[in-house]
C-alpha cells in the first residue's frame, strides 16, 4: 500500500481518479480488503447514475441527478453533529457512514460525474468546499454537505463575505482545485484534527503521506519538519527542510528555511 502512495505522487494531476486515490489513502489506516464494501457501493451508485444520465444534457440536469442519487436516494450528507470526527475525512468510513466533510463528499460527487463524461470540479470556497458542474457558459454549483443542494451566485457571495469581510468580488476568492490539491486538503483535515487531539505522531504520519503524494506542496514539508523537531528527530527535520528548499522559489521563505537549516547544523 505504501507503494501505491509513491505511485500516486508520480501521477500527472489529470490522471488522478479522485475517489480511487482517496480510498487508497484511507486504506493505509485499514486492513487490506476493508475498502471492498465501499467500492461495491460506489459501483452501485455509478450504475444508478448511468441509468439517469441519458436525460441529463446540461449542467443543471446533471447537478440534479447527482443530488438525487447521492443525497436523496443514498443519503450522503454532511456530518454537522460530529464535524471533527476523523471518520469524516476517511473515505472508507465516509462511504460506510454516508456522512463526511465537504471535501470528502465533494470527491465522491466529482469522481462520479467525471466517469459519465460530465465536467466537474471541486471548488475551493473560503471556509467551505462546493462542487462545480458544467463548463464556463452555464455552470451550476452544488453543496454535497447539504445533500447536493444548489448554490446560487448571491449565496456564494454571502458565504465568501462571511469568511473574508470587506473583500469583493466573491469570484476572486473562489477557484477550482487541482486533483492533488483536493487530496492534500483531505489529508490536512486529518492532520490538523489529529494534532488538536494531542496525537502528534499521527499528525506526522499524515504529513509524511502528504509529502509522498504531493512532493511539490511546500507546506507539507514545513509541517513535517516542525513535528520531526518536536519528536527530537533533527536529521529527518533537516531532510524535510532541504526538500522544501528545493521546491521553494519565494526569496523570503527560502531565506527563512536556509536560516533554520543553518541553526540546526550549528546545534548538531
Amino acid at each position: 500500500m505504501e507503494d501505491d502512495l509513491i505511485r500516486l505522487g508520480l501521477l500527472d494531476d489529470e490522471d488522478i481518479l479522485l475517489d480511487q486515490a482517496a480510498l487508497a489513502l484511507a486504506l493505509l489506516d485499514h486492513r487490506e480488503g476493508d475498502d471492498e464494501p465501499g467500492r461495491a457501493l460506489l459501483d452501485t451508485i455509478a450504475d444508478r447514475l448511468d441509468e439517469l444520465a441519458p436525460g441529463a444534457t446540461d449542467a443543471r440536469a446533471q447537478a440534479e441527478r447527482l443530488a438525487q442519487v447521492f443525497g436523496a436516494e443514498f443519503g450522503f450528507a454532511g456530518d454537522a453533529a460530529t464535524y471533527d470526527d476523523p471518520a469524516n475525512a476517511d473515505l472508507i468510513r465516509v462511504i460506510e457512514r454516508r456522512r463526511g466533510l465537504p471535501v470528502s463528499l465533494s470527491i465522491l460527487y466529482v469522481a462520479a460525474a467525471r466517469r459519465l463524461g460530465w465536467t466537474a470540479h471541486v471548488l475551493d470556497v473560503p471556509g467551505h468546499v462546493l462542487v462545480l458542474i458544467g463548463d464556463d457558459v452555464a455552470p451550476v454549483m452544488i453543496d454535497p454537505f447539504r445533500g447536493g443542494r444548489p448554490v446560487g451566485a448571491e449565496e456564494l457571495a454571502t458565504m465568501v463575505q462571511a469568511m473574508t469581510p470587506g473583500q469583493t468580488p466573491a469570484v476572486s476568492h473562489v477557484a477550482a482545485m487541482p486533483n492533488r490539491a483536493v487530496l492534500v486538503r483531505l489529508l490536512l483535515n486529518q492532520a490538523t484534527r489529529a494534532e488538536a487531539a494531542g496525537q502528534g505522531r499521527r499528525a506526522l504520519t499524515l504529513y509524511q503521506r502528504m509529502t509522498a503524494m504531493a512532493p511539490a506542496y511546500g507546506h507539507g514539508w514545513w509541517e513535517r519538519a516542525r513535528l520531526e523537531l518536536v519528536d527530537g528527530d533533527v536529521a529527518s527535520a533537516r531532510r524535510s527542510l532541504t526538500a522544501m528548499l528545493e521546491i521553494t522559489r519565494e526569496p523570503g521563505l527560502r531565506a527563512r528555511i536556509s536560516g533554520l537549516l543553518s541553526s540546526l547544523a550549528a546545534a548538531a
